[in-house]
């Protein structure tokens, strides 16, 4: 017999066992009452995680992506041409999205800082 310090007894953890059971081999909600599941997101909801929801080309818009870019990016990173920040910012682990703007953008320019890369995403839409 274990004597631990156990705050529920033998029994009641296998009730509990047994309460989950269906839950765990199934991998969704198994309960009746749908007001218990979580909301799924609506067709209609922003994509956060691909970009700026703000207008193109409102300041609200370059301030997101400055932002994101300067999360994702140090000084060090520039001066720099698009592939080569396309580079950082993977091995950043940056959104997809993001990554591919940046690698969209002309080989032959080179950026001084954050605010020429945001600059030419956000005025190259």
């Amino acid at each position: 017999m274990q004597r631990g310090s156990d705050r529920l007894s033998v029994h009641r953890d296998d009730e509990m066992k047994h309460e989950l059971r269906d839950l765990l081999r199934s991998g969704h909600p198994t309960r009746v009452e749908e007001w218990h599941d979580p909301e799924p997101a609506a067709d209609d909801d922003p994509e956060v995680w691909s970009g700026p929801v703000g207008g193109i080309g409102s300041p609200a818009s370059l301030d997101r992506v400055r932002l994101d870019l300067a999360r994702r990016l140090n000084r060090h990173a520039f001066p720099a041409s698009a592939g080569e920040l396309a580079r950082a910012l993977r091995r950043s682990n940056a959104p997809g999205a993001l990554v591919d703007a940046v690698g969209r953008l002309p080989r032959s320019s080179r950026y001084a800082h954050v605010q020429q890369l945001a600059e030419a995403l956000v005025g190259g839409r």
